[in-house]
């Protein structure tokens, strides 16, 4: 749709737009509204979209007893190892395999992508045990190491990105007595920003909402993160007020991650040639 759309096709569309907007927003403006309800106000009919007055111990509430403090520092330190992992495994494994020419490049590309039609439910159950034979349960080595090891996804998306780049880039550098590493750290790491802003916001998500994850291998309440926490607070038959403040805890660091590299996010993915 552009400037020279007639009036009376563009006004529909826009209305359309805005009715999902606002429909797609309406949970999250209910969740924060609940948040800061108190118990009876909760039940009240007609119920209150601005709550009157505004009770913010649901907040102190959970950071106190539930120790909501603890698990946010978890989550925090497990989507930041995570996605250092993430970030520089992928970005070297794309840049071997869109540089390098070797005899088994080939193969090596086609299983990797075949490994995305493979659901994790199938080798959750193996994985589980072979972490248990290293005697690592109940710590976040299963959660982290993963991440260093690439993900199919991940090197797809930037295997995509550093092949739109020139390769003479690659080839002057090499003239100029760079090695591969001094290449790949120098030019082409700075240049892969877009897809790297991308791929840092798909970790993010995946990292900071994983739930099954931590359920798995986590015992410890200690160690737990943000949806554990969740998981634990319904758990505990606490007012809705309370859960839908610790969910407010639990969604607000991904808005505010997606709004600061939404730029960055969009023109990576477009250029990668991804479509969602």
């Amino acid at each position: 749709m552009t400037k020279t759309t007639p009036l009376f096709i563009r006004i529909p569309i826009y209305l359309l737009l805005i009715a999902g907007a606002v429909f797609m927003v309406f949970p999250f403006i209910w969740m924060l509204s609940t948040s800061l309800k108190t118990v009876g106000a909760i039940s009240q009919m007609p119920p209150q979209l601005i709550p009157n007055p505004l009770n913010w111990e649901n907040y102190a509430t959970i950071w106190s007893k539930v120790d909501f403090g603890r698990y946010t520092w978890n989550s925090f330190l497990l989507v930041a190892l995570e996605m250092v992992g993430a970030l520089l495994s992928c970005s070297m494994v794309a840049f071997g395999l869109a540089m390098f020419k070797f005899k088994l490049r080939g193969p090596i590309h086609l299983v990797m992508l075949a490994t995305l039609m493979i659901p994790s439910q199938v080798t959750m159950i193996p994985t589980y045990f072979i972490w248990k034979e290293f005697h690592a349960l109940n710590s976040y080595y299963p959660l982290v190491i993963p991440s260093y090891l690439g993900s199919a996804f991940g090197i797809f998306l930037m295997l995509q990105y550093l092949r739109s780049l020139p390769k003479e880039l690659y080839e002057s550098a090499t003239i100029d007595g760079c090695s591969p590493p001094g290449i790949f750290f120098r030019i082409y790491l700075p240049l892969c920003r877009p897809a790297l802003a991308a791929l840092g916001v798909f970790t993010f998500m995946g990292a900071w909402n994983n739930t099954l994850g931590p359920l798995i291998y986590l015992q410890d309440k200690e160690l737990y993160t943000l949806p554990l926490g969740l998981l634990y607070l319904k758990s505990e038959n606490v007012n809705q007020a309370l859960l839908m403040a610790g969910a407010v805890v639990t969604t607000l660091p991904v808005v505010i991650v997606y709004l600061f590299a939404q730029k960055q996010f969009v023109q990576g993915i477009a250029s990668t040639g991804l479509k969602g």
